[in-house]
């Protein structure tokens, strides 16, 4: 009955939260588009009847016809979200291509440089948590300035540093080729040295708060070996935290991906982006910003349903995650990480 009840909720609790996600991205798309439509210049002027863009006065009136452009803001957000529901991004005012056909064309390579550098970022933060954990002085300490330093050293830099070294000295790629694998993989390590800090941070200190609750010492006073402390009783309520942070982490990978594209020349997200604001071209500024709101909420939202599948002491009722766990006599309770 306990698991039936506490399944129910469970499902209560994610379709609220998917709801509630639905929501955010309308939210975001409508902001999107009013954010835009109150920066100044007019794009009929400024990009359909630039004489480089090669439109007809009959194409310019089919345009501003799709787009309501002649009419009152609040007519263009209604047919502008309209569209958006039914999956229709609209038509570039530079190109006059569908913007869902340019935002496909992009994608692939920066989808593959942010998953690469979440992946380095959860490798460096765990080999740093561990080694400030278990490394003899004077490394282990040493190791705790390392998410500060690699905080405080600028992205751009990063990639220049990693250029100048790994293709300039070293050979070792080209920057011509900038989607090959060992350019990507510098690429993704740019970003993902930025990224692994404050996953790094986060472990750290809740590494140093398991050890210190009353269960580690039990343990260790049984004979249980270091190793295997962290890998049986330290590792999971240390790690759960950092679903949460890999998650919030999104939207820096997204922003930060715009200048790594940049600085490899890699033809991305974020050279669309520069194309579009140099150009004025709304549309497709409204479909990458809403893109980027849907992949960073839709990742919220399953951080948010796995986590109470990772830890079996969590209940949500009435939308509060409250702990359920009842420790065995003899057997201290342990901490639970605040999220």
């Amino acid at each position: 009955m306990a698991d039936r009840v506490g399944n129910r909720g469970y499902v209560t609790y994610a379709l609220r939260r998917a709801a509630q996600a639905v929501v955010v991205i309308l939210l975001a798309y409508v902001l999107t588009f009013v954010v835009i439509s109150v920066l100044p210049g007019d794009p009929v002027t400024t990009t359909l009847r630039n004489p480089q863009s090669g439109f007809t006065e009959e194409q310019i009136a089919r345009i501003v016809s799709y787009y309501g452009l002649d009419q009152p803001v609040l007519v263009q957000l209604w047919h502008s979200l309209s569209r958006f529901l039914t999956g229709d991004l609209g038509v570039s005012l530079r190109t006059n291509l569908p913007v869902s056909h340019l935002v496909a064309e992009v994608v692939p390579s920066t989808l593959v440089l942010a998953a690469s550098a979440l992946a380095i970022a959860v490798v460096l933060a765990f080999t740093i948590a561990f080694g400030v954990q278990y490394l003899p002085r004077p490394f282990g300490p040493a190791l705790r300035a390392f998410p500060s330093l690699f905080l405080s050293v600028p992205t751009f830099l990063i990639g220049l540093l990693l250029i100048q070294l790994f293709s300039f000295q070293l050979g070792l790629f080209r920057v011509i080729d900038s989607d090959s694998g060992l350019a990507t993989f510098f690429a993704a390590l740019t970003l993902g040295i930025f990224v692994s800090a404050q996953i790094a941070e986060v472990l750290i200190a809740n590494l140093d708060q398991e050890a210190r609750q009353e269960y580690a010492g039990v343990a260790r006073s049984r004979g249980l070996g270091q190793v295997q402390l962290l890998l049986r009783h330290l590792l999971k309520p240390s790690a759960l935290p950092v679903v949460t942070v890999l998650a919030l982490m999104v939207g820096e990978v997204l922003g930060g991906s715009v200048i790594t594209e940049a600085i490899f020349g890699r033809a991305g997200v974020g050279s669309l982006v520069q194309r579009s604001v140099s150009t004025q071209d709304l549309p497709v500024l409204q479909a990458v910003v809403t893109l980027a709101a849907v992949v960073f909420v839709v990742v919220n939202l399953v951080a948010d349903l796995v986590y109470p599948l990772l830890d079996p002491r969590v209940r949500l009722l009435a939308g509060q995650r409250r702990s359920t766990a009842r420790p065995e006599p003899g057997v201290p309770e342990p901490g639970v990480a605040a999220r």
